[in-house]
């Protein structure tokens, strides 16, 4: 039997999922301020925007596994759930672990200033941040 609780943690993980889903896709590829700095920025040899490429299709494809593993047709169990929040989780923390390879930054130098700063932050950083804490509430709420 599914308890409120673990609906719940359901549903927050499921928005995580979504934006592991979309984020990408939005930011890299659709939304002109953030995609010129991306797969549409002139500046970028291709491979560069080969990776951005597999990139945006790695979080589309660990965003939809992890809502099949929760709203599948067969339930979601325990263990099921635990995998969907792992799965989620994997493309905010390889986004945090990106800027220990060398020469990598969080924004390349011609659009620095245009870059919000978020609680001190980059946007990306702050945005990761946020995704995984939601995951680890979620897998408490699923919990209880």
């Amino acid at each position: 039997m599914i308890t409120l609780w673990f609906l719940l943690g359901k549903i927050i993980v499921s928005l995580v999922a979504l934006a592991t889903l979309a984020g990408a896709i939005l930011a890299d590829f659709l939304i002109p301020a953030t995609a010129k700095q991306h797969i549409h920025n002139p500046h970028w040899p291709p491979h560069a925007k080969f990776h951005d490429g597999q990139t945006i299709l790695l979080g589309v494809l660990l965003g939809a596994i992890s809502l099949w593993l929760l709203w599948g047709s067969s339930g979601t169990s325990w263990p099921q759930f635990m995998l969907a929040v792992v799965i989620a989780s994997l493309y905010w923390i390889a986004l945090l672990a990106a800027p220990l390879f060398p020469g990598t930054a969080w924004a390349d130098p011609e659009f620095r200033d245009e870059n919000p700063v978020v609680l001190g932050m980059p946007p990306q950083l702050f945005l990761a941040l946020v995704l995984l804490l939601l995951l680890v509430v979620g897998s408490i709420l699923a919990m209880l």
